[in-house]
């Protein structure tokens, strides 16, 4: 008797389960999809027009920097704030390209799961992206957007049985 329940178990647990993943209609998927390339869209526009900003406002300090103020100081702070900016950039820059692929590819194929390896560089191009935010300070619009934009690549990773980004 216990060798009966013994491989009835066994049989229950050997049994390939449906996933989410494969629950899900393609149009679904798509609008997943789309919800990152307009986050990703609206991430980069607003990078763009805070920098254009930057570049336009006159500088207010100059000509009233305190006798005590470094110059050096000042420099490498700009400096460093330059970098940060252009590894932002350049891990949205990735993570655009990583999207667009994704369409590409997912556009082409009647099953759409087959686009998983795609999905994985979308979110680990998200994770790049994530630990920018997170280590620099960029304000509130900047947080307030990659907090959708991750809401959708982890959506999208979910569906695909993923493993979304954190927090």
């Amino acid at each position: 008797m216990k060798i009966k329940v013994w491989l009835a178990a066994m049989a229950l647990v050997s049994l390939p389960t449906v996933s989410f993943a494969q629950a899900l209609p393609k149009p679904r998927v798509a609008d997943l999809i789309r919800k990152v390339e307009d986050g990703v869209d609206a991430f980069r526009d607003y990078l763009e027009r805070r920098g254009e900003t930057a570049r336009d406002k006159p500088s207010t300090a100059k000509g009233t920097r305190s006798r005590s103020g470094s110059t050096a100081s000042t420099e490498a702070r700009k400096d460093q704030a330059t970098r940060t900016k252009d590894e932002l950039d350049d891990a949205l820059d990735e993570l655009n390209r990583s999207t667009n692929r994704l369409r590409r590819k997912f556009d082409a194929t009647d099953k759409w799961i087959e686009t998983k390896v795609e999905v994985e560089r979308v979110v680990d191009d998200g994770r790049k992206i994530n630990q920018q935010v997170t280590r620099g300070s960029y304000g509130t619009e900047v947080a307030r957007l990659w907090a959708t934009l991750r809401a959708g690549i982890n959506d999208l990773a979910r569906a695909y049985g993923v493993a979304p980004l954190g927090v």
